[in-house]
């Protein structure tokens, strides 16, 4: 009789169940492998043993599941690769495109500055030239007939109100000297009622 032959019906339901077991965690093994591709997480072994709730022992041990992670992680390191390429050609094209940017906004700002030394260099002229015109003797004598206008306006203002004052008068009187010589020419045209 040889027994190792045929397994004895325990043990085939066990190599069977176990079976079962491994071919269960290998299909939550590419599910979780599934899952993380789709949500774009970095593929590890300790990730997808996690997702997979199978140990790491498992993962390294069976050469179905080692291999499904293996391609998984290099399949990321690929395209982790190329998206980190792409996001390179970006940063360069920003840069570049910053630069120039950049290099145009300081050629503006050196023609503004430019312009403006230009334009201070002449204020700063006409301001000499104003200066040169003006000796103290020439100061000295404007401040004199500046004060001497000053106090003309002021007497020219007093003389104004006087005479304002006196036509204020004459107006006055005129209209009295009105009444008067109508009240006398109204006596004259009746002489009986002035008595």
């Amino acid at each position: 009789m040889n027994t190792a032959t045929v397994p004895e019906p325990r043990t085939a339901a066990a190599l069977a169940a176990r079976r079962r077991s491994t071919e269960t965690a290998l299909q939550r093994v590419r599910e979780a492998i599934t899952r993380l591709r789709r949500e774009k997480a970095q593929v590890s072994v300790a990730a997808v043993a996690r997702r997979a709730n199978v140990s790491r022992t498992f993962l390294y041990d069976n050469p179905e599941a080692r291999a499904a992670v293996a391609s998984a992680m290099t399949e990321a390191g690929e395209r982790r690769s190329r998206t980190l390429a792409e996001q390179d050609d970006e940063r360069e094209a920003t840069w570049r495109e910053r630069a120039l940017n950049a290099e145009d906004a300081l050629k503006a700002a050196h023609g503004e500055i430019l312009a403006q030394r230009t334009r201070i260099g002449e204020l700063l002229g006409q301001i000499r030239d104003l200066q040169a015109e003006w000796t103290d003797e020439a100061i000295q004598r404007i401040t004199t007939e500046n004060t001497t206008l000053k106090q003309r306006v002021r007497q020219l203002t007093a003389d104004n109100r006087t005479l304002d004052e006196r036509l204020k008068a004459a107006r006055s009187n005129l209209r009295f000297q009105d009444r008067r010589v109508a009240d006398l020419e109204a006596r004259i045209a009746d002489p009986g009622s002035a008595i």
